[in-house]
């Protein structure tokens, strides 16, 4: 799909930069798939919420594997794989062609391959890493996999020029694997002309980790600066990475037809906190739980986890569910 095909504020967000610098997020440099992120300096090219960035040596990730703890752990690596297939390719691979072989090759649907939206930039080369694949819902016979991706596209001198986004990717149940139905890129919108301080905070705090899709949410300035403050006050005692904040996440609370908050811009979701996955059993079931409760004494009125707390403001304060056992979860009232 060539740039000049992707909506406007996509197109603004991820590709105006081929020629020199992006008008959106980088991530900095590729890490090993559930490992923590470079340096934490707001200033550090391997910062997660640092400036694009570019080097001559164009990044070749591993692929993406589930860790331990996963519940159902091929259905995330099938989500994955369509991701891989269709953000990545060689020299030469560009094109919606070329990413419906590649996704033909995995067994799945070409046609995917059409909705991969701004995955499918007009760039020559193309290297993608997903940092992690989250539960948008799951239940007995469909899923959401929330693939936070970092993608890097080859610019006119060949260098990388580091973007990404998070993919919402519906799966059915089948055998002798889940077949994935459709995608939903992430859209965050166009930067804001001005942010205000709590969202240009959270922006600058090296402790909150946020992926590309993440990092453009805030910049749109579409996100309640109830969550904003939130994050500011767990970075006093966390350090943490955000997986979802507004777009990449499914509108409705999966399986119902209840508006999600994420969409919204109040709410999001931390997959790792202090360098340990909430969804490994050897994460102190300690650190989760004070994480959790921090997140309701900072304004969250919905929080929810892999373990079901007592206690709370209110009696629902607090949820546990199977697509809460891989992140921490809070949501803001307007």
């Amino acid at each position: 799909m060539p740039a000049s095909s992707l909506p406007p504020g996509r197109r603004a967000l991820l590709l105006a930069g081929l020629g020199g610098a992006l008008a959106a997020c980088s991530s900095g440099h590729p890490s090993t798939p559930n490992s923590p992120s470079g340096p934490n300096s707001p200033n550090s090219p391997d910062s997660p919420n640092s400036s694009p960035s570019t080097s001559s040596a164009f990044p070749a990730p591993a692929a993406w594997q589930p860790g331990p703890g996963e519940l159902q752990p091929d259905v995330k690596l099938r989500a994955v794989q369509v991701v891989e297939a269709i953000g990545g390719w060689p020299p030469g691979g560009q094109g919606v062609a070329a990413a419906r072989q590649r996704v033909a090759a995995l067994g799945a649907e070409p046609g995917l391959a059409d909705q991969g939206g701004a995955l499918l930039a007009d760039a020559p080369r193309a290297a993608l890493e997903v940092v992690y694949a989250q539960y948008g819902g799951l239940l007995a016979d469909s899923a959401s996999v929330l693939v936070v991706c970092r993608q890097w596209l080859a610019g006119p001198d060949g260098a990388p020029v580091s973007t990404g986004s998070t993919v919402d990717v519906r799966l059915s149940s089948a055998a002798p694997r889940w077949e994935v139905t459709a995608l939903h890129p992430a859209d965050p919108g166009p930067a804001a002309a001005a942010l205000g301080d709590p969202a240009t905070r959270v922006l600058a705090q090296p402790r909150i980790a946020l992926p590309p899709a993440a990092v453009a949410d805030v910049r749109s300035g579409q996100v309640h600066d109830g969550a904003l403050a939130a994050m500011l006050a767990l970075a006093g005692a966390y350090a943490f990475e955000v997986s979802v904040v507004r777009s990449g996440h499914p509108l409705l609370v999966f399986g119902t037809d209840r508006p999600s908050d994420h969409p919204q811009g109040r709410a999001f979701d931390t997959w790792r906190i202090d360098g340990r996955a909430v969804v490994d059993p050897a994460t102190p079931a300690d650190l989760v739980d004070s994480f959790m409760r921090a997140a309701a004494a900072a304004g969250s009125y919905n929080v929810g986890g892999p373990r079901l707390l007592s206690g709370g403001a209110t009696a629902n304060q607090f949820f546990s569910d199977a697509t809460h056992h891989d992140h921490v979860h809070a949501g803001f009232r307007g």
